[in-house]
């Protein structure tokens, strides 16, 4: 994937041009597909419950795709599905504005960060788990339960490809992810 930069050129040089810059990393945050199609309508992430430590590792032009185990947080039933995909789009954690209510764990106000979320279609891991470098490493998904980990490029342009030509629909109803 490539972010559009724009150049401002000094004195009297041309107007300006956009070149193709590609990024250099990108990553992986584990949430809810609920929780993903809600951050993805509101234009932000956040991560294990708010904490600030995890999206404080994430810089402007990241990529980033959520993966979600399941449909809900505490559901039974798997889904195990590739749900929203975009890119860095802010330069620090941020406080978010609203209280979250977290049952016995009392209220807090969230770290999020700010993302573009691409237009795509929510892909099954099993779609394209022969393809990502991340699935051919021993004992990947035991990886997942820290929230955030970092992506291979090269696997987070497998993800793009497949969520915006919308390979395959996993069980859930979730259609596009887009904000």
């Amino acid at each position: 994937m490539h972010i559009r930069q724009t150049v401002i050129p000094l004195g009297g040089e041309e107007a300006s041009r956009e070149e193709s810059v590609p990024f250099e990393r990108a990553w992986l945050g584990v949430v809810s597909a609920e929780h993903a199609r809600r951050a993805s309508r509101h234009g932000w992430i956040q991560l294990n419950h708010g904490d600030r430590r995890n999206v404080a590792r994430l810089r402007r032009g990241d990529g980033f795709v959520f993966y979600s185990p399941t449909e809900r947080l505490g559901d039974r039933a798997k889904l195990r599905a590739f749900t929203a995909l975009g890119t860095v789009a802010d330069d620090e954690p941020h406080l978010a504005d609203e209280v979250v209510n977290m049952g016995a764990r009392g209220t807090l106000r969230p770290w999020r960060r700010a993302v573009d979320f691409a237009r795509v279609h929510a892909v099954g891991l099993h779609t394209v788990t022969h393809d990502l470098a991340l699935t051919r490493e021993r004992n990947w998904g035991y990886r997942l339960r820290f929230g955030l980990l970092p992506l291979a490029v090269a696997d987070f342009e497998v993800l793009r490809g497949a969520m915006e030509r919308g390979e395959e629909s996993p069980r859930s109803p979730t259609g596009p992810c887009a904000p």
